[in-house]
């Protein structure tokens, strides 16, 4: 029996939308073949995939969906996809925000996914281009009163993005006054060559004044934006310290990731992690963490 058929399908389509991108095309037999699955069980991840919009079904197989770099999906259309990475996700990315420290989210459905773990730490100042992201603090505290220890939140101005991201020069200016311990970062896509990219040419440059003004850079993206490229890189894997991502990304692709900086899978079987202060460098332990190299 093929180690293949004990993965998740989570997993099992992280393969096949890997494959299908590095090989320009898969057929339906050569997944079957190469995962040790039924062929009814390779079309219904193709089924899940295609519904996603990540690949293209065609007869007996699929290909990658060619799709501009320019195009930029609106908050909805991301938000009911990847719901259980981007919880994990969420959940390990929380860990390493300290009372009392302050904190940049940018806008993103995996940074709201966040905002909702973090409106019980105390004494955070939580800096945010995400208009998403302010109203989950907005309503915890409507909800639970102004209660001691509750967060700051400043929400920069700026031009809205289909996103719900406010961008341009107004939110840079407002940004690059101010510093961060740690900035926790959405992302379009994620590469080795392009590094972090968006389609949207001011997101770019909002993002951009977001790192520059940051102790420690943390990614927070599920394993579909490994390989995607938009229009407008804003930073290197380099300038990231950590990427914290879902175990639906490839072994092939954790190896490359882990070559550039510290990554950490969320949501595979592993000891809980003490807190890590966000002011603190990065080395403490962490949830099921690939070791660099």
């Amino acid at each position: 029996m093929s180690e293949n058929q004990n993965l998740l399908a989570e997993q099992r389509r992280a393969l096949i939308l890997d494959e299908v991108r590095r090989r320009g095309g898969v057929r339906v037999n050569e997944l079957t073949r190469k995962l040790g699955v039924s062929d009814m069980t390779v079309r219904r991840d193709l089924d899940a995939l295609a519904r996603q919009g990540v690949l293209e079904k065609v007869h007996g197989g699929a290909v990658p969906v060619v799709e501009a770099s320019t195009h930029e999906p609106g908050f909805e259309a991301k938000s009911g996809l990847e719901l259980t990475a981007k919880e994990d996700i969420a959940r390990a990315a929380a860990r390493l925000v300290a009372p009392g420290s302050a904190i940049a989210l940018s806008g993103g459905t995996t940074t709201y996914a966040l905002a909702h773990h973090l409106v019980d730490v105390p004494d955070l100042t939580v800096v945010t281009n995400s208009v998403r992201v302010a109203d989950v603090f907005h309503t915890a505290q409507r909800t639970s009163g102004q209660r001691q220890g509750a967060a700051t939140v400043v929400l920069t101005g700026g031009v809205r993005t289909p996103s719900d991201s406010l961008v341009g020069p107004v939110a840079d200016q407002a940004i690059a006054a101010l510093h961060f311990d740690v900035l926790f970062l959405g992302v379009h896509g994620i590469s080795a060559e392009a590094g972090l990219s968006t389609p949207n040419l001011a997101e770019a440059e909002t993002n951009r004044r977001l790192v520059q003004s940051a102790r420690r850079v943390v990614v927070v993206a599920d394993h579909t934006k490994w390989g995607v490229v938009g229009l407008s890189s804003f930073a290197t894997l380099e300038q990231v310290d950590t990427l914290v991502t879902d175990a639906g990304l490839p072994p092939g692709a954790r190896a490359e990731i882990a070559e550039h900086l510290r990554l950490v899978v969320a949501g595979e079987p592993s000891q809980e992690a003490p807190q890590e202060p966000a002011q603190e460098p990065a080395g403490s332990a962490e949830p099921v963490e690939e070791p660099a190299g």
